[in-house]
């Protein structure tokens, strides 16, 4: 039996990215020779493991049409929300109809997370494939951390030992992550990713420490910093 089991992807691309100042959303900004989007697929089509992928857009969204994988019978479109939570259940519902069942492993990974290194996916898919949870792919963070109060001055230094900085993909059972995004949406829990879900449901999700340069794009220069990285 393989090391890696098999999954399905849920790629949440509703969003508009105001922050990037673009005349696009940002996973239709270009990144060398294609749109963001394009690449963050790339990062799990060639995978012998994917058993389907959905993309949650805009029902508006007038850019993907235009691309060549709007054509691929890989990857399906489902209408996305006004929140991140919103467009994973709708690209779950999706998974439904397609015929995921409840124990399958699904990884919803950013949209604007091109960089993905395929041996971190594959570390990820071995190290939680008997994972009673999931989990997800994490960063411990470097720096010194600060705690500040409403006056912008320092309250405290954060045991920084404790703290890591979450990355996608995120990788949980189909079942228990609908559950636990449907049942947090409906007692107005703050959902900021699928790990904080399931922690909403009492679950306690691993963390596999990744590479830092899986980054997501976020403002201008994350953009100009990948750009750059890409043609060295």
């Amino acid at each position: 039996m393989s090391k890696h089991p098999s999954f399905w992807v849920v790629i949440p691309a509703a969003g508009v990215g105001s922050r990037m100042r673009a005349d696009r959303p940002k996973q239709y900004l270009q990144l060398a020779d294609r749109t963001i989007l394009e690449h963050t697929l790339d990062c799990f089509l060639g995978h012998p493991g994917l058993k389907g992928m959905v993309v949650s857009l805009a029902a508006d969204d007038p850019w993907w049409p235009s691309l060549g994988y709007a054509s691929d019978p890989r990857i399906r479109r489902a209408e996305g929300g006004v929140e991140r939570a919103d467009s994973v259940l709708g690209g779950l519902r999706l998974l439904s109809e397609l015929g995921a069942g409840a124990d399958d492993w699904v990884l919803v990974h950013d949209a604007a997370r091109p960089n993905l290194a395929r041996e971190d996916l594959d570390r990820l898919l071995s190290e939680l494939a008997g994972d009673p949870v999931g989990g997800l792919l994490a960063v411990p963070v470097r720096d010194t951390l600060k705690r500040v109060g409403p006056d912008g001055r320092v309250l405290e230094t954060v045991d920084r030992s404790v703290i890591w900085q979450a990355y996608t993909p995120q990788m949980f059972r189909f079942s228990a992550l609908q559950e636990a995004l449907v049942g947090a949406l409906a007692e107005n829990v703050a959902i900021t990713d699928e790990a904080s879900a399931l922690e909403w449901a009492g679950q306690s999700p691993r963390l596999i420490e990744g590479r830092a340069d899986n980054l997501k794009i976020t403002r201008p220069e994350d953009l100009q910093w990948l750009q750059q990285r890409w043609k060295s």
